[in-house]
């Protein structure tokens, strides 16, 4: 591989890789994500530096990950004797094929969809930018192959000019991104081994995710020096199931659950309000009863769960906010509920009847610590609701509700309620703090690149400090205290058995992540595309002077500590 890359420019050499690596499916969740790290790990073989230095590069084994999936990492030691590294970190997961439909076959053939959308007539965009030969399609192509492969071209070239390098520069490729995050979590145990054994310090990580136009029209290139967070707050709703002869006397759970759709579901003043920033409210992403058959008999359950962006809210916050919108939600229901039985009995003249529309709001941990002093065995309950689901490849979100509603199985009061509780994945934010006098020497460094590259290249940059979509860099370095934090354990039922992060190493490791990525469009769509003059002839330099500045700043720091 290295014979034919050396031939060719940087541009050429991150074009060239990204093609061979959109042609290898690496789907998440299927075998591809082992086959395409062990082809990188191949790649990065061939270069003469991992030839002499066998030991930096190595595959790392996912502990428990259940495809046997591997992160490869390769690590390029500057000839200062500096023990300042900047992190370089890309996905090689992607997302599924179905949406390509009858093209599906094609899917990671970057010239065979190209030759399409050169006639596609349904997007006149899309076909006019096959057409100019400047954008490459495939899945993966965007998001975000392409940025592996700037990483990978960045290694080599670093790897023949180390004197450049007043540090060290460490390169991390890993899968699952688009699901559980298991690759970057499973990473964070090697990455404080290597600070520790090494003695590195991490002044950044980097991160080459995709950036896309914000809005039609938009010149801007954007750069991140932080990344959102994320937490799924689920809602289990017990209603009163009735027959549908006998409607007006229930408490439907769906109808609860559309109350709480429509107070939560992109309801921007639930945002977090951060001037300049893309800041997104919360997302239905599941909504349904429990009803496994058709019957005459309204719905006994339903769940319900939210995609909640994180900026620079805790989670105790966003517990709180989501209790009030629960409670709103179940009050306009029980008035709904009663003005309707009580048109009913004015038109049949039927008599009135003892009949309550209270629908009870409560946490997970609230509801737990009730049915202990109630007499429920609380621990037996999630342990028989686990047996029963051993052995099933379940979602974990499913898996929650399934504890959650065999607790309210177990519950000796029948009563109409709501339980408020969150269920994986939670993502921590990443970002610069203006209070902290490394964070704001790491933006400086990075306004300075910024502004040099923006002379020379005549791109626009934007700078900006939330990631708006998400990333790995989240798992990097953590903000919240052990309290703030405390809402969430609590709330994530069987946290540290089913689910659970290493805050302990991630707080050891405190990498803030800057987002330098490539440019495209429609990253998740059968259009997906990135665009090769500034992601392959620009981005590349771009962050190969972001690497030497902040390595300079990382060892004059060290000098001056030692001084």
């Amino acid at each position: 591989m290295y014979e034919q890359l050396r031939k060719m420019e940087i541009a050429e050499q991150a074009e060239w890789i990204t093609r061979h690596l959109v042609g290898l499916n690496s789907i998440n969740g299927t075998v591809g994500e082992v086959r395409i790290v062990r082809e990188i790990h191949q790649i990065l073989s061939t270069f003469p530096y991992f030839r002499e230095h066998p030991d930096h590069l190595y595959l790392q084994k996912i502990e428990g990950d259940p495809l046997g999936r591997q992160n490869v990492f390769a690590f390029v030691e500057g000839t200062g004797h500096s023990d300042s590294t900047v992190l370089y970190h890309a996905h090689i997961d992607t997302v599924a094929v179905e949406d390509f439909g009858p093209l599906k076959e094609h899917a990671f053939s970057p010239d065979a969809l190209e030759a399409f959308f050169t006639e596609y007539e349904a997007d006149p965009e899309v076909r006019e930018e096959a057409q100019s030969g400047d954008w490459m399609f495939g899945r993966g192509s965007v998001d975000m192959k392409s940025g592996a492969a700037v990483h990978i071209a960045n290694i080599l070239y670093f790897s023949e000019h180390r004197e450049e390098l007043d540090g060290n520069v460490l390169l991390l490729c890993n899968g699952d991104e688009e699901s559980e995050h298991r690759g970057i979590v499973g990473a964070l145990s090697e990455l404080n081994r290597l600070k520790h054994e090494r003695n590195l310090d991490f002044v950044s990580a980097i991160n080459t995710d995709f950036i896309t136009p914000l809005y039609d029209g938009d010149p801007h290139r954007y750069i991140y020096t932080g990344a959102a967070g994320k937490i799924l707050p689920c809602f289990h709703i017990y209603g009163r199931e009735v027959h549908v002869g006998d409607t007006l006397s229930g408490i439907d759970p769906n109808f609860i659950a559309a109350k709480l759709t429509e107070r939560i579901h992109n309801r921007y003043r639930l945002a977090e309000n951060i001037p300049n920033e893309l800041v997104l409210p919360p997302t239905c992403l599941q909504q349904r009863d429990t009803k496994e058959l058709y019957t005459v008999q309204t719905a006994i359950s339903s769940h319900l769960y939210f995609n909640y962006f994180i900026y620079e809210e805790t989670p105790a916050r966003i517990l709180e906010k989501l209790m009030d919108e629960a409670s709103a939600a179940c009050r306009e229901a029980e008035t709904y509920m009663k003005e309707q039985f009580d048109e009913y009995l004015g038109v049949t003249g039927l008599p009135a009847r003892n009949l309550s529309w209270s629908v009870d709001v409560t946490t997970y941990e609230d509801y737990v610590d009730y049915l202990g002093k109630r007499g429920v065995d609380v621990r037996a309950v999630i342990a028989k609701a686990l047996e029963d689901a051993e052995g099933e490849a379940g979602d974990l979100r499913d898996l929650s509700f399934s504890i959650v509603s065999a607790l309210q199985a177990a519950d000796p009061e029948k009563k109409a309620r709501v339980i408020l509780f969150f269920a994986p994945p939670f993502l921590p934010h990443n970002y610069l703090k203006a209070d902290q006098e490394r964070d704001m020497q790491i933006q400086a460094s990075v306004e300075g690149v910024l502004r040099e590259m923006g002379e020379t290249t005549g791109e626009q940059f934007a700078l900006r400090k939330f990631f708006p979509y998400l990333a790995d860099g989240s798992f990097l370095s953590l903000h919240e205290t052990e309290d703030e934090l405390a809402p969430l354990v609590g709330n994530l039922p069987e946290w540290g058995n089913l689910y659970t992060i290493p805050f302990g190493s991630i707080q050891k490791l405190d990498i803030p992540s800057i987002n330098m990525g490539v440019y495209g469009k429609d990253g998740h769509k059968w259009t997906e595309r990135v665009y090769k003059p500034y992601s392959f002839g620009i981005l590349p330099e771009l962050i190969r002077k972001t690497t030497v500045s902040l390595l300079k700043q990382g060892a004059e720091k060290r000098m001056l500590e030692m001084a």
